[in-house]
């Protein structure tokens, strides 16, 4: 049985991130503080008062119940789905309508080998987990060691920052269904919106002054044409190709160039140093001043939108830790490979934020929103290994100038924008 990832290395040890064994994702031990609060968790059967019955559609309509000082007291509810496995259709609908209007997180939990019935219900939930084996193509369900063993991780996740994690809970079921433009504008609103809150300002508090960082003279992209091909290094890997506001921009730049240019059939892009980018550059976090004016600058500074119109043309290789904007940035890409030693991981949510690189759009376009709300709540470390078969990358290759060859596929690809119904 398996969980997603390895060890939740620090910001400080991202650079030596490496990629696991095993055939599918594992799931970490520790690193979550141990004083977290904890949110109410609602299991199904459990709570009669709240009308969480098997026999009566299974969820009623859960309000998060927010205190005075907003704070949301059910951020998140655990359904067990085995009782419901043979109930007639319509029953399941009933609560598959109902999770999905849902506000809290809803978390199904699937013990059993059969899926049955099921199927609406998965599609509806934020996602499944069981500790049974699972096709690679059922989307809406992750495979963990241990149920309860993952409900802990989930729970402790959420309880630190509820705001945030209920955001890219409702957040990812929006952008799967809609057009790249409409589905960035969404998040960047989402984001610039968590900026101004109390989690994100924790994080800040935790995290201390931010270090003045003095970047080189040289730029931080760098760019090679030969013939009908482009080649885009990441080229700062003193901060390990952290995506700061000048790497960014010429970033942007090189975007907007191989989009202007026809005459470019081909487009690489990978990053120099021990890895290929390690999210976000954590010490210019918190320097936003006018909140309205960092939503704008994300819609229209962001290299994201330009990367997605340019994907059939684009290879991205990653290599050592892809955090945060890295995975992001990689997603839209119609091709991604990886080094045996990459993994990937979103610390986001622990920050009191979202991703905001795009990942809301491009990640769950590869693995499917389920999956993607995994990765995103828990922060949980990815290897090379699970990224390939849940295809968040295409194949794994040593050299990022190794010849393309015949095509590893993950067997859960998709095309990019289908729909959210789990269709392959």
């Amino acid at each position: 049985m398996t969980n997603t990832p390895g060890p939740d290395p620090s910001a400080a040890s991202q650079a030596n991130g490496r990629g696991g064994d095993s055939s599918r994702p594992r799931e970490p031990r520790g690193s979550i503080a141990d004083d977290a609060p904890h949110p109410e968790i609602t299991i199904s059967g459990a709570r009669p008062q709240l009308g969480l019955t098997i026999d009566d559609t299974a969820l009623p309509d859960l309000d998060l119940a927010i205190a005075p000082d907003g704070l949301p007291h059910r951020p998140l509810v655990v359904l067990e789905l085995d009782p419901l496995r043979d109930a007639p259709y319509e029953v399941v609908e009933r609560a598959a309508q109902a999770a999905a209007r849902a506000l809290p997180l809803t978390i199904g939990v699937l013990r059993g080998t059969a899926v049955g019935n099921l199927g609406p219900l998965l599609v509806a939930l934020t996602l499944t987990v069981t500790d049974r084996r699972v096709s690679p193509l059922l989307r809406q369900v992750v495979e963990v060691d241990d149920i309860d063993e993952a409900l802990v991780t989930l729970t402790t996740a959420v309880a630190r920052s509820p705001r945030a994690a209920i955001a890219c809970g409702q957040l990812l079921r929006q952008t799967i269904r809609l057009e790249t433009t409409q589905a960035l504008a969404a998040e960047a609103a989402a984001y610039s919106m968590l900026l101004g809150g109390i989690e994100f300002h924790t994080w800040l508090a935790e995290r201390g002054p931010a270090r003045t960082v003095h970047p080189p003279e040289r730029d931080l992209v760098r760019l090679t044409r030969r013939d009908s091909h482009l080649s885009i290094v990441l080229d700062h890997p003193e901060r390990r190709n952290a995506l700061g506001a000048r790497l960014r921009e010429q970033l942007l730049d090189a975007a907007l160039l191989a989009e202007a240019d026809p005459s470019i059939g081909s487009i690489d892009m990978s990053g120099a140093g021990p890895a290929f980018c390690s999210g976000g550059d954590l010490d210019e976090f918190g320097t936003a001043a006018d909140l309205v004016a960092a939503y704008l600058v994300r819609l229209d500074r962001a290299p994201w939108a330009v990367f997605d119109r340019i994907a059939t043309r684009l290879r991205i290789h990653t290599h050592g830790a892809c955090i945060g904007a890295g995975v992001e940035l990689a997603a839209f890409a119609a091709t991604v490979t990886a080094a045996p030693d990459t993994y990937f991981r979103f610390p986001e949510i622990h920050m009191g934020l979202i991703p905001g690189a795009g990942g809301t759009v491009s990640v769950p376009r590869r693995v499917g929103r389920w999956r993607a709300a995994w990765l995103m709540l828990t922060g949980l470390a990815l290897p090379a290994r699970g990224a390939l078969d849940w295809g968040l990358v295409d194949r794994i290759v040593p050299d990022p100038d190794a010849p393309p060859g015949p095509a590893t596929v993950a067997p859960n690809v998709h095309p990019a924008g289908q729909d959210e119904h789990g269709n392959v």
